[in-house]
């Protein structure tokens, strides 16, 4: 582009202002920085993006290259199948595995701004659906299952398992991304495959339906929680007194449970990025074995 009009134009009507920004010379962080400067190199091309109802490309850091595609997935498990979009960055050493909320789903615009992030650090995700269309059908009305943690643990489990399988993730380390009641139920799951899981972020996650496995927890440990969650903050630090693995909890100030504050879901990506390029990127002295074992609940 050669005037800061047409950057300015596009960047308003090909992006949204906190998808990802893949520049290819500027590579800010997020698309609101080109526009509040007037981004010069942006153009069409070196923009891709996941928005709510659509599933595009993911925009991925330089080092990973420019694009990689969503893979809608089937994980079978027991007499279901579970759907899932699988993001692959070229040579990503990690993978993350988010499990969603109360009443949420794989959709999440929360969760798949979150994973943009991730995908831009270079780290894979896998976004499923816990529950199958028929039994979210029923707890719209029940609102059951969705606290069900030892049913939505084991899945994640058994989608652990589908992940050290399957060819294009096995050697990828693992780490679980959880929100609201998905982040007990991934405490849970890392209990049962202690030497899968290497790190954990929880996002206003409810710890405290995780019951007395808190101190059996191996991966290390990040709690994310709202300044105005009250309620929430309290139930985290309790629950990081009885975590005995690497942990630490982040106050997002001015931030309220779902984080939908200008800026506050930015702060909550930056976090997760971190942790999880610490602990799933460094070179680890794992035996191929130990990738390949299966691990159960």
């Amino acid at each position: 582009m050669n005037d800061r009009s047409k950057s300015t134009n596009v960047g308003e009507n090909m992006i949204g202002r906190d998808t990802a920004c893949t520049c290819k010379e500027c590579d800010h962080g997020f698309a609101r920085d080109c526009l509040k400067i007037n981004c010069t190199c942006c153009n069409q091309e070196s923009h891709s993006m996941i928005l709510d109802g659509i599933v595009g490309l993911a925009p991925i850091s330089k080092r990973h290259g420019l694009y990689t595609e969503v893979r809608s997935v089937l994980i079978p498990i027991d007499s279901i199948k579970l759907h899932g979009d699988l993001t692959i960055p070229k040579n990503a050493e990690g993978i993350v595995l988010f499990a969603h909320g109360s009443g949420s789903s794989r959709h999440s615009s929360r969760n798949k701004y979150v994973a943009q992030v991730l995908q831009k650090a270079g780290l894979a995700t896998l976004l499923i659906d816990l529950l199958t269309e028929d039994e979210e059908k029923v707890d719209d009305y029940t609102a059951h299952l969705r606290f069900d943690i030892d049913l939505l643990a084991k899945r994640l489990v058994d989608t652990t398992n589908w992940l050290i399988k399957n060819p294009d993730t096995k050697n990828l380390n693992i780490g679980y991304f959880g929100a609201s009641t998905g982040a007990a139920a991934a405490l849970v799951s890392s209990v049962d495959c202690p030497d899968a899981i290497n790190a954990i972020v929880s996002r206003g996650g409810r710890p405290d339906l995780a019951g007395p496995i808190l101190s059996r927890v191996k991966a290390p440990t990040l709690l994310i929680v709202g300044g105005n969650d009250s309620q929430v903050i309290e139930m985290n630090e309790e629950a990081l007194n009885l975590l005995e693995t690497e942990k630490k909890i982040a106050i997002v100030p001015g931030a309220t449970h779902l984080f939908e504050e200008p800026g506050t879901l930015e702060q909550v990506a930056r976090l997760a990025s971190d942790w999880f390029v610490t602990h799933l990127t460094k070179i680890k002295n794992q035996t191929k074995s130990k990738k390949e074992t299966t691990v159960g609940i």
